[in-house]
């Protein structure tokens, strides 16, 4: 995969920087310039629904209680009809998964789309950049009040700008607290000023983290701390969508009037007007070939395509293209690579649905008495005694009934009878399995724990356990 091809187009003889011989090299502050097109409208429309669901989710209700609640205190995690446990770490291991397959399946598709259009740097670094640009002005504007000399009019904007900054910042630690915290008693904690400690901390913590990141770090985030920028590469291939820059076509560049006809001149499409570079958020140049810097936004070619209807060129100089389209060669988006990604995409997300769909929500664990393998008692009978846990992992309190099978003429010793277990407890049962010695048929045994609800819904779940005795011939 090509990564910085050397300068181009009347440049390779360029000066050194002396900057960039330096290990440590100086931050200069990207100014990004806004931009119209389709990727534009594409990007703020998920900005605005990623920020929709961030900020809607704590507020809206379900059955008299937060939609989408993660009570932590409780060990209780509610989202919207669904009530998950501690013991449900398998459905948040499989969501994981499938967070991770599909960043690779979009990766091997069409690039870091997750960076340009939904990484939670991208989207409030464009709500960040958007407050900066309601009260700095545009690209020019911000440079030369950066660059004046101090003034009452740079320190209003200054103070005006980082005091939104840190109002939205606030807000935005505010509500992923209320993900923990529901909203109601929050906001009341809030205004009555009776926030507790640990609410108290992450509110401030994660707000601060707005306010760096997307704020004041913004770019540095995505090439120097994100891991995704070191091995996104790793996922590419020649097929894989990338924002490219036509080189053949666009080379040599040069400025020119927009009656020229540049064949004349013998120079390519590229007039060299660098908006390419000034809207990029990372501050990179394109045209330079593909760089682990770019996050996919797809700002250099809305910008660039405007600048081709101007001069009444060709749109696409800079496009959503692939290595092997580049070379000539025929592109192929349906590829093994690809398949075999949607296919255990879709597995894994089917598994998850049918695995939620026919959850049971109780949990029975059995625990045979490991102080004796068995006992006699009278009557000549065999006795094992067991411990079971059973979780009630439903939203209401439940009466339960336990019933043994597995062996024919097995008694089951209860001396609790049916028992009730609230909501979110773990009850401890002691019970013993009988039988005479004589039809047993192997020193091991399966049985089975039949644990039936008796309340509203009939619930029912059956695990397996061993029954040990001795066999006699």
């Amino acid at each position: 995969m090509k990564q910085t091809p050397p300068e181009r187009s009347g440049k390779t003889d360029r000066e050194p920087d002396q900057e960039s011989d330096s290990l440590y090299v100086k931050h200069k502050k990207v100014y990004p310039r806004e931009v119209h097109g389709l990727f534009a409208r594409l990007r703020t429309t998920g900005v605005i629904l990623l920020l929709g669901l961030y900020y809607g989710l704590p507020w809206l209700r379900w059955d008299d209680r937060q939609a989408v609640l993660l009570d932590l205190p409780n060990r209780q995690f509610h989202i919207f009809g669904l009530t998950f446990w501690p013991q449900d770490f398998f459905y948040f291991a499989m969501l994981l998964i499938l967070a991770g397959i599909s960043l690779f399946f979009f990766t091997a598709l069409a690039g870091r789309l997750w960076c340009g259009y939904a990484c939670p740097q991208t989207v409030w670094t464009e709500v960040f950049l958007w407050i900066e640009r309601k009260i700095e002005g545009t690209r020019s504007q911000q440079m030369k009040l950066d660059k004046a000399d101090l003034s009452r009019n740079k320190v209003y904007k200054k103070t005006l700008k980082h005091t939104v900054w840190i109002v939205f910042s606030a807000f935005t630690g505010f509500t992923f607290v209320g993900y923990f915290t529901p909203m109601d008693v929050l906001w009341h904690s809030l205004i009555s000023l009776e926030m507790g400690p640990w609410e108290s901390f992450w509110i401030i913590f994660y707000s601060l983290a707005t306010y760096g990141n997307a704020g004041w770090l913004r770019e540095q985030v995505c090439i120097y701390m994100c891991p995704y920028a070191r091995f996104q590469s790793a996922m590419f291939d020649n097929d894989t969508l990338i924002i490219s820059y036509d080189e053949q076509r666009g080379e040599p560049r040069g400025s020119r009037n927009k009656s020229v006809n540049p064949k004349e001149l013998g120079i390519g499409d590229c007039i060299d007007c660098n908006l390419c570079v000034q809207v990029c958020p990372t501050g990179i140049d394109i045209r330079d070939g593909l760089q682990y810097q770019c996050i996919g936004c797809a700002a250099c070619i809305d910008v660039c395509n405007q600048v081709m209807d101007k001069m009444q060129y060709p749109k696409s100089l800079i496009s959503y293209t692939t290595e092997h389209e580049i070379q000539g060669k025929k592109t192929k988006l349906l590829r093994p690579r690809i398949v075999i990604y949607a296919a255990i995409l879709s597995l894994v997300f089917v598994a998850l649905v049918v695995a939620i769909y026919n959850r049971v929500p109780v949990e029975l664990d059995i625990i045979r008495d490991r102080n004796s393998l068995f006992r006699e008692i009278k009557g000549g009978l065999v006795e094992n005694i067991y411990n079971l846990r059973i979780a009630n992992m439903s939203t209401e309190k439940q009466r339960y009934q336990i019933q043994a099978s597995g062996i024919e003429g097995m008694q089951l010793i209860n001396k609790t009878g049916d028992f009730e277990v609230s909501a979110g407890e773990v009850y401890n049962l002691n019970v013993q399995l009988q039988l005479d010695p004589v039809i047993l048929k192997r020193p091991s045994s399966q049985v089975f724990f039949t644990l039936q609800s008796l309340t509203g819904e009939k619930i029912s779940i059956t695990e397996k356990a061993r029954f040990i005795g001795p066999v006699i011939r």
